[in-house]
């Protein structure tokens, strides 16, 4: 499904798949109209906005999918900056994998800023299936956010 996708095909893929899931949790989905470098979608749950930044791997290695966090340059120009992925400019991570496999994953749970593993039991409970996704998103707003995190966004929204 993805392995042959154009790396921006790819990214557009994995968008299309949270929005689909999180539209099955019950929230309304928001596009940021111009590049956002911290989160590629906002959730509107009416009392609660949570940033999801989406990734894509196929990437498997020993039983596992290796996903990316950080972000080295991507075009000739390069400076060696890497930019890392930092758990207070976004709520949730979004991860979907070749074989269509999903998770969502509280960015306080995320135990890495370049990469991590997912597929084994570390988080195993942060698999997405449609089936408990209202149930699934109930999980994920209980869990605490990061400094910075959601409540900063809902007051420059004004709620």
């Amino acid at each position: 499904m993805l392995r042959h996708a154009h790396p921006r095909r790819q990214g557009d893929l994995g968008e299309a798949a949270a929005i689909d899931w999180l539209t099955r949790t019950g929230a309304n989905v928001l596009v940021p109209l111009f590049h956002s470098p911290d989160y590629d979608l906002v959730g509107d749950y009416g009392d609660r906005l949570v940033r999801v930044q989406v990734k894509t791997s196929t990437h498997f290695v020993n039983g596992r999918f290796r996903v990316q966090l950080c972000t080295r340059g991507g075009n000739q120009s390069w400076t060696g900056v890497v930019k890392r992925l930092d758990a207070s400019r976004y709520d949730w991570l979004f991860v979907l994998t070749e074989g269509g496999e999903r998770w969502c994953i509280p960015a306080t749970a995320v135990e890495g800023t370049s990469g991590i593993l997912v597929g084994g039991p570390k988080y195993e409970a942060f698999v997405v299936r449609d089936e408990d996704a209202p149930a699934h998103a109930e999980r994920l707003l209980e869990w605490p956010v990061s400094p910075g995190g959601a409540p900063e966004l809902e007051s420059r929204a004004g709620l």
